[in-house]
């Protein structure tokens, strides 16, 4: 197969040219690896950053390199000194300078991610480093330590919080979401209306807590500033200081409640039949339980796709030789950011033109045609990742279909439905499907890969002026959103189709989406309503998961108030434990909307076949007749 032969070019290239350790060691910038064997730098695990105030620049996001001068050291400084403290008491402190010698620049305390940073602390509510406050740049400025931390979370991204702490959040989204699938069970209804009041629950207790938090701030001197006043900041934490930012929260929030309640008014009715439709499904899903913990499944498959993605692409970034660029100090260097050589480059006149100018290692990469053509691989690679994992999604929307049409088209509810309808409809989908799966994951994947070259284009030519180009690429990527959702839906139904009938994809998308167009108006009812029921369930794992993460990170249980990681800046594992939550929950109630798709197509497909004599009778159940259906059944013409 096609896939196949693309996963083993990128794979063979990425291996033979590619180098992991460029990713898992530090460099210096003389290019040398922190820390490798059979080097002058084998027991200099750690890189040390002659000026870090630099990694505060946006270069840093633009050259993705903190454009000062980095040494290999085996471990960072442990005092609190500056070059100019140094060189004023060098000669009756000789000591001191032999120690200084070693960093020439303020000393830091702890490794982070292999690199010295400032070890901060709090006292009295006052950032320290080392006991100080201030230090003085060497230009005759004092400043502040709270520079060195802009510096710190500007080359860092986010605060490093274990691992443990993400995973425990994950890990309570996923029992959380498996309970509540048990549970629909025996009590769809009740739970359904629960997931509808415990979103408003959850949404009204953060508008209480933006009201409380825009409350508490009258008064504070700044805090009535708005954000146009300060501008953009680096640090979020000084956005959440103003009044203002708590009013728009709020403001926000209030829409959302305000829409909700009001799709419960004017929606009522179908909601009422979308519920009934669900309980439905629960009783399928009662009888074929395993169903429940195949999204496990996907999420391995998915992972196998993401590990080799990542893996692949690591190894194709670090293909190439070390690239060196000039660094300068002055902003009006014309040579600043050209590549340089180290060996000459002190022969030439960039030296004089631009004192104090350094070539320094800045990537890896190369001017040879494979290196050229890395993008492309890289490109090649990202469509192998999109197309296994729509394959393996393909998968297990298939198999799931498979086992729910079983239960559906069985005459005796449950006596027919087969043993292992889980396992026989996988085994199936592999043996007889996996030709159409992988078509229609190859039509999703372009499209996918499409998008993403749009994405890439339009960030390349944010700068432009030229107007019509804008708008062009602004319409393409509308058009092209629209086309991946349709395919979507269409293959979603296809594969339902595959699972009854066994036809190829383009026989089972064309009679899915006919027979779905024949039954608009039921469409309209279930795909809108049902998905908006569970969108609501989800909301609230994700938000129940997230306020709990939010207490916990806040130091506010005190149970476990001192397993808690101390964090500057809680907002990020925060964000990263809710989306999380979100995937994980949206994994396990796909169940249910795969389950009700399902059984909706079985139903038309019923409705068409059959008339409910007794020659051509009903394998519907009565009660979801009662539900779609346009008259009552007797119960002689009622299956099940």
């Amino acid at each position: 197969p096609i896939h196949n032969m693309l996963k083993t070019m990128c794979m063979f290239a990425a291996w033979v040219h590619g180098d992991p350790r460029k990713v898992i060691y530090p460099t210096d910038s003389y290019g040398q690896f922190c820390g490798q064997k059979d080097t002058p730098n084998e027991n200099k695990t750690i890189l040390f950053y002659f000026n870090i105030l630099k990694c505060a620049s946006p270069v840093v996001l633009i050259n993705l390199q903190c454009p000062t001068t980095q040494l290999c050291v085996s471990k960072c400084p442990d005092r609190f000194v500056t070059y100019i403290d140094v060189q004023a008491s060098y000669r009756y402190k000789p000591d001191q300078w032999n120690y200084f010698k070693q960093f020439c620049k303020p000393g830091f305390n702890s490794p982070l991610l292999k690199r010295c940073f400032p070890d901060f602390s709090t006292k009295n509510g006052v950032l320290t480093v080392a006991n100080q406050t201030t230090f003085k740049d060497g230009r005759g400025k004092t400043r502040n330590v709270t520079d060195l931390r802009e510096a710190k979370e500007s080359h860092t991204c986010f605060p490093c919080v274990s691992v443990s702490c993400l995973s425990s959040g994950l890990f309570i989204a996923m029992i959380v979401s498996l309970l509540f699938l048990v549970l629909l069970r025996f009590t769809a209804g009740v739970l359904f209306w629960i997931f509808i009041f415990g979103v408003i629950g959850i949404i009204g207790y953060g508008i209480w807590h933006c009201y409380w938090e825009y409350d508490h701030l009258k008064g504070i001197p700044g805090s009535d500033l708005t954000v146009y006043d300060i501008g953009f900041q680096t640090d979020f934490r000084v956005y959440l200081q103003l009044r203002q930012t708590w009013l728009a929260f709020m403001v926000i929030l209030c829409g959302a409640e305000v829409i909700i309640i009001l799709m419960l008014i004017f929606l009522r009715n179908r909601i009422r039949i979308a519920i009934a439709l669900l309980q439905e499904g629960s009783r399928a899903i009662g009888y074929i339980m395993s169903t429940l913990f195949y999204p496990i499944v996907t999420f391995i498959l998915i992972a196998v796709c993401i590990s080799y993605w990542a893996v692949t692409a690591v190894f194709l970034a670090t293909s190439g030789e070390p690239v060196y660029k000039v660094m300068a100090n002055q902003t009006l260097c014309k040579y600043a950011n050209l590549t340089c050589d180290p060996e000459t480059f002190n022969t030439t006149n960039v030296t004089k033109l631009c004192p104090g100018a350094q070539c320094t290692f800045a990537f890896y990469g190369g001017e040879s045609l494979y290196h050229k053509y890395i993008f492309i691989f890289q490109l090649a690679n990202a469509f192998v990742f999109l197309w296994l994992v729509n394959f393996a999604i393909a998968l297990g929307q298939c198999t799931l279909a498979g086992a729910f049409a079983s239960y559906y088209w069985a005459s005796r509810k449950p006596a027919d439905i087969p043993l292992w309808p889980l396992f026989s409809s996988f085994g199936r989908a592999i043996r007889y499907h996996t030709g159409s799966l992988a078509f229609g994951a190859l039509i999703l994947a372009i499209v996918q890969l499409i998008r993403v070259i749009l994405e890439y284009l339009d960030h390349k030519l944010k700068g432009t002026q030229n107007s019509f180009t804008r708008f062009l690429l602004c319409c393409l990527k509308c058009c092209f959103w629209c086309l991946e959702k349709f395919l979507k839906f269409i293959n979603r139904n296809a594969y339902i189709m595959i699972a009854i009938y066994g036809k190829n994809f383009c026989t089972s998308a064309k009679e899915a989406f006919f027979l779905l167009m024949r039954n608009v108006v039921r469409v309209a009812v279930l795909d809108k309503v049902t998905d908006f029921l569970l969108f609501l369930g989800k909301i609230l794992v994700a938000g129940g998961v997230g306020v709990l993460a939010f207490f916990f990170f806040t130091q506010k249980i005190p149970v476990i108030a001192q397993e808690a990681p101390t964090l500057n800046y809680y907002w990020v594992p925060l964000l990263t434990v809710i989306i999380g939550s979100y995937l994980v929950a949206h994994g396990f109630f796909s169940v249910y909307a795969m389950c009700v798709d399902t059984l909706f197509l079985c139903f038309c497909e019923d409705l068409e076949r059959n008339d409910g004599s007794t020659a051509k009778p009903y394998f519907m159940s009565a009660s979801l007749h009662r539900i779609l259906g346009k008259k009552e059944l007797s119960p002689k013409k009622a299956v099940g």
